[in-house]
């Protein structure tokens, strides 16, 4: 029998899952088992490290992705509060947000993609806590705060502080962050921007990315907060360039800001660039961010509603018991395709897995297992997510759609899966499933979206084929007729 080699294998997932019903219930759980147990929101980062045995000894997963109220931007006066569950989508669905704190904005909408987006908490790319994240540099610029609970108490650390090396933190095992806040900027005295430099557009790991702050007064630098990532094992900060640039025009200072941020980064060789291309590329993005600040342009280039793939909250499912999962034998229901189904062996699998192995839906395709393809896409309450990156357990009570469901219960396609297949956008096929549970979020969501909107709507899908033009043809194709788009949506719902 055929048999993968051991690097080919993903490490067992813990076998161990609740999904408490409170967050009180979530820090007892956290107290009681410590470094055992491992709190999971959107789990983008956290599935993988288990799946690549980064994080041994986690035998529970605590899942808190469906909490209600812990998904709240507040503007309080001149504080923007972040709360736990709050995703990078959250963020750019804001609209405050783009004179409050445009960097993060920024910063979120360069992470992954939609459903990517749709799942990644920014709480949960600052306990990663790796250089390479963007939202990191953002809220070190905008010198944020991060409060953390246990049963033991609150405490709240200076953003700064709260990092101690390479993907360590200062959160102990048995702490909760429970709000990321920074005072707002004005985007007049005092505004910022974000730029980075990935390999691809979308879905890309920064080669190096930069955050800037600049308090102005009367048109010269009154402050300067420059954050770099990519380019040392933290994120670090560039205190000379302040020290140059104070009391002077920003365009005057540029030259000196970018030497003083070439200086201080220490980048690596890796697979995304050499420490000589690294250390080039901090001072072009250093130099844009400069420039944009100076001319009022820092949101020049930000999308005309960017789609987010998702017609409804995807949480909020207050009052439910808890789900405890502790072995094979625990059932889990929900419902699919509009039909309640119920399976065992939901503990220690993916939603990926759990859909393909138990309930026969092998329509949701593995390609890549770590969030890149798109291929596993699925609509979670509402909301277009990577199922591979998805644990089981969150199905338990929850509304499903696969590809499965996608055409009306007499056999009509949907008008994206028809226009596929008059435009050749079908070829091998793997990628099709995953292709159709994206369009069809993006033409719900957005009638008659445009080039760009069908660009980030599509980004988190890839075509071993290359067929892109073809696939956004159909898209186009599709969106031409609304009215069957609509009729389409209303009969998925119904089923």
């Amino acid at each position: 029998m055929f048999q993968l080699h051991p690097v080919q294998r993903a490490a067992p997932l813990p076998t161990r899952y609740v999904a408490p019903g409170s967050l009180s219930e979530a820090v007892d759980l956290l107290s009681s088992h410590g470094a055992a147990a491992r709190l999971i929101a959107g789990g983008t980062d956290l599935m993988l490290e288990l799946s690549r045995g980064a994080r041994p000894g986690v035998e529970l997963l605590i899942d808190i992705s469906a909490l209600p109220g812990l998904d709240r931007i507040s503007y309080d006066n001149s504080t923007v509060s972040l709360a736990p569950l709050v995703t990078h989508a959250d963020v750019i669905e804001s609209a405050p947000m783009l004179t409050a704190g445009l960097p993060l904005a920024q910063a979120c909408l360069e992470v992954g993609s939609p459903p990517l987006r749709n799942r990644a908490t920014v709480v949960g790319n600052i306990v990663t806590a790796s250089p390479a994240n963007d939202t990191i540099s953002a809220l070190v610029a905008l010198g944020a705060h991060v409060t953390m609970l246990s049963a033991r108490g609150e405490r709240t650390v200076p953003i700064a502080e709260f990092f101690t090396g390479f993907r360590q933190t200062v959160l102990e095992p048995d702490e909760i962050v429970t709000a990321v806040t920074f005072e707002a900027l004005d985007g007049a005295h005092r505004s910022g921007v974000f730029v980075k430099l990935g390999l691809r557009r979308a879905q890309a790991i920064s080669v190096v990315h930069a955050a800037l702050v600049a308090e102005l007064r009367d048109g010269a630098v009154a402050d300067l907060e420059v954050a770099l990532g990519s380019v040392a094992a933290t994120i670090i900060t560039v205190p000379e360039a302040a020290e140059l640039a104070r009391g002077r025009e920003l365009t005057e200072a540029a030259a000196d800001i970018v030497t003083a941020a070439r200086r201080a980064a220490t980048p690596i060789d890796d697979i995304r660039g050499s420490a000589e291309y690294r250390s080039h590329a901090v001072g072009v993005v250093v130099d844009r961010a400069v420039a944009a600040l100076a001319s009022g342009t820092a949101a020049e280039r930000w999308p005309h509603e960017p789609p987010r793939l998702a017609s409804a909250p995807g949480r909020d499912r207050a009052g439910s018991a808890s789900t405890v999962l502790d072995g094979s034998g625990d059932v889990v229901t929900t419902t699919v395709n509009g039909e309640q189904r119920s399976a065992a062996n939901a503990a220690g699998k993916t939603l990926m897995d759990w859909l393909r192995d138990d309930l026969g839906l092998t329509g949701t395709k593995e390609g890549c297992a770590e969030g890149e393809c798109g291929a596993c896409t699925v609509h979670l309450d509402g909301v277009t997510v990577f199922s591979c990156l998805v644990p089981a357990g969150r199905a338990d009570g929850a509304t499903i759609a696969t590809v499965e469901g996608v055409a009306s219960p007499a056999g009509e396609l949907h008008p994206f899966q028809q226009a596929m297949v008059e435009t050749g956008g079908a070829q091998c096929g793997f990628c099709t499933p995953g292709f159709v549970m994206s369009a069809v979020a993006l033409l719900d969501e957005i009638a008659e979206p445009t080039a760009e909107q069908i660009t980030i709507g599509l980004s988190g899908n890839l075509c071993r084929c290359t067929g892109y033009c073809s696939i956004i043809e159909a898209v186009q194709t599709a969106s031409v007729d609304t009215g069957a788009v609509g009729e389409a949506a209303a009969t998925g719902s119904a089923s």
